[in-house]
């Protein structure tokens, strides 16, 4: 697959980048079967939440919006693959263009805005794909029109605790207007409380949260998810942050990720993991582009990672080539 990839990339980085993310899914869906499946040895294993990670690399969500291909993925060698962010009903997204690649920075701005088929295209999916086994996690939002945010969160915990190895709430994409809001102490109360009320199981529940919230909002993000609210959080999101780029498309609205991510990132994870002293399980995502930077998301306090951006660049061979060197 790597190979193939090397061979693919001048075509791919030739053409727009969200034609050639779509021409990259359907690759993946019509094309031949390739790699083993996840990478595994008994160093690599990880427990929890419940679960056995053959290794604790992901897939980050945003690759496989829709559960197209998560076994496809999983068959790279990833750890375990998140799918999403999938809101109640489909929704386009916002205008054309909205990815962007920053080839000077090893970096991705994208303003996709939650662009999905909704619940059920998604559920029948995964309901179909189930046999198949490894660990899937659903990233869920909410409609950018819902008149209650918090019960599309409702509505995703609903529809897919039966088929999702985990769930992620993901209220830090900064592609949809008003949602980072909340984050803020009451209303990231009013959000926990509400979905707690409507498990109906124990599946593992995650919060998501965006790099760019001042310490004492992390504090109170820290203080809400304390006591079992949230079973983890994964650290971070996209940034809205803009240093250091030298890319002319640094002036593009959205969120940024890729290598430029990295610090602000693991600094947020860092504090966040001194501020519930490492009583909750962490996910690191980042900027994470080799096993150094892998490495420097567990010192900071992670138990598993995640990774998208880097794969645009470095292809699916990265995933055996962090492994290795952990």
């Amino acid at each position: 697959m790597n190979l193939a990839f090397q061979l693919a990339r001048p075509l791919l980085h030739a053409m727009d980048a969200e034609n050639a993310h779509r021409l990259t899914i359907q690759a993946l869906k019509h094309g031949p079967k390739l790699g083993q499946g996840p990478i595994t040895s008994a160093k690599l294993k990880r427990h929890l939440f419940g679960l056995e990670f053959p290794n604790p690399v992901g897939l980050a969500p945003g690759f496989d919006k829709n559960a197209e291909v998560p076994d496809a993925m999983l068959a790279q060698g990833f750890g375990f693959v998140e799918i999403g962010t999938v809101t109640p009903l489909p929704q386009t997204g916002n205008p054309l263009p909205r990815l962007f690649r920053l080839t000077e920075d090893g970096a991705v701005i994208n303003r996709m805005g939650f662009n999905n088929d909704g619940h059920t295209a998604v559920l029948q999916r995964l309901v179909a794909r189930r046999a198949q086994g490894g660990i899937v996690g659903v990233n869920i939002g909410a409609n950018k029109d819902s008149a209650d945010r918090i019960g599309d969160y409702v509505k995703g915990i609903e529809v897919f605790e039966d088929v999702a190895s985990y769930i992620t709430i993901n209220i830090s994409s900064p592609n949809t207007p008003g949602l980072r809001n909340l984050q803020s102490k009451a209303d990231l109360q009013k959000l926990l409380e509400r979905i707690n009320a409507a498990r109906k199981s124990r599946k593992p529940m995650l919060l998501k949260i965006a790099p760019d919230l001042a310490p004492d909002d992390l504090q109170d993000v820290a203080e809400v998810c304390a006591g079992g609210a949230v079973d983890g959080v994964i650290i971070s999101n996209t940034t809205l942050s803009r240093q250091g780029l030298h890319s002319p498309l640094a002036k593009e609205t959205g969120g940024l990720s890729g290598r430029p991510l990295f610090e602000i990132s693991t600094r947020c994870l860092r504090d966040f993991h001194r501020l519930t002293d490492g009583k909750i399980p962490l996910i690191g995502v980042g900027g994470i582009h080799d096993a150094q930077s892998a490495r420097a998301k567990f010192q900071a306090g992670a138990s598993l990672v995640q990774l998208y951006s880097a794969l645009i660049y470095k292809g699916p061979g990265l995933v055996r080539e962090i492994c290795d060197g952990l």
